[in-house]
């Protein structure tokens, strides 16, 4: 009995030791993926292992390897401007199909020495990031330019398409609304301080900035222009989503048939995509 249970630890101990190293091996592309999407993507491996998910957690905690949130604030938004400022055409809206509704926003990845902020448009259905711009300013430049990158990149071209963004300066200012305009694009905007007003676009930019780039030191804008695109591409093509069946943004966009999960605010019955 005793060489017995010497012999199932030294097992158990190399197969967590396998575990770790497939984890491991996992987060050099996706640094901070969460548990449950680790469990969705190493599934097959792990069976093989005899592991299951509460194995895995098991093991994840044991090696310190659970992801603890970090929370980081830094205004982007500036609504107290002369331009015209749109109505919530999205409030109570069904998302059922690509290029339905794209949502923007901009977030800080920069530090004080190197101010940086990413601009993002995603589609609300796959939560494909459709365009993106790093730039050292808040000018509307980089809103418009991550613009221009998602209409390039639309795939369905003879779809109504709603532009849902906040009320700031960058998307209400004459250029950005001359390109929607243009496009036949639909402006849409959040109509108060509500953060589930415009959650898939905040969320999403969360996952990018928290999963992918937290702690790491770049100063240079080109080498972060690099590596922001390196990560949307993994995102889009290899993350798993939780709103998508953890299918991938890439997998979503190129379908109109599954229905994505939702989730509802906590003060009304408002229904919401869910971009976890």
């Amino acid at each position: 009995m005793y060489y017995r249970t010497i012999k199932t630890t030294k097992y158990k101990q190399q197969i967590a030791t396998q575990v770790v190293e497939m984890i491991k091996k996992l987060r050099m592309k996706m640094p901070r993926i969460g548990t449950r999407k680790i469990y969705h993507l190493l599934h097959e491996e792990l069976k093989e292992l005899g592991v299951g998910r509460d194995r895995l957690f098991a093991i994840m905690k044991a090696n310190h390897l659970q992801i603890i949130s970090k929370r980081q604030y830094h205004i982007t938004t500036d609504s107290h401007h002369r331009f015209r400022k749109h109505k919530n055409l999205i409030d109570g809206l069904a998302i059922e199909r690509p290029e339905q509704v794209w949502v923007s926003d901009i977030t800080y990845i920069g530090n004080r020495q190197n101010p940086m902020y990413l601009s993002l448009v995603t589609d609300a259905y796959s939560k494909k990031i459709m365009g993106f711009n790093v730039s050292n300013s808040l000018s509307a430049s980089g809103a418009i330019a991550a613009l221009r990158k998602a209409i390039k990149n639309r795939k369905y071209l003879n779809n109504a398409l709603i532009h849902h963004s906040d009320r700031g300066l960058q998307y209400c200012c004459d250029e950005y609304q001359q390109l929607l305009d243009h496009h036949s694009i639909h402006c849409s905007m959040t109509e108060s301080y509500d953060p589930y007003q415009n959650a898939v676009a905040e969320r999403v930019n969360g996952i990018l900035k928290h999963e992918f780039i937290l702690g790491i030191s770049i100063t240079d804008l080109t080498l972060m222009k690099r590596l922001i695109q390196q990560s949307i591409d993994i995102y889009n093509d290899e993350r798993p989503h939780w709103s998508c069946w953890m299918n991938t943004p890439a997998f979503m966009h190129n379908q109109q048939k599954v229905k994505i999960k939702t989730y509802k605010t906590k003060n009304s019955t408002e229904v919401i995509p869910d971009a976890i």
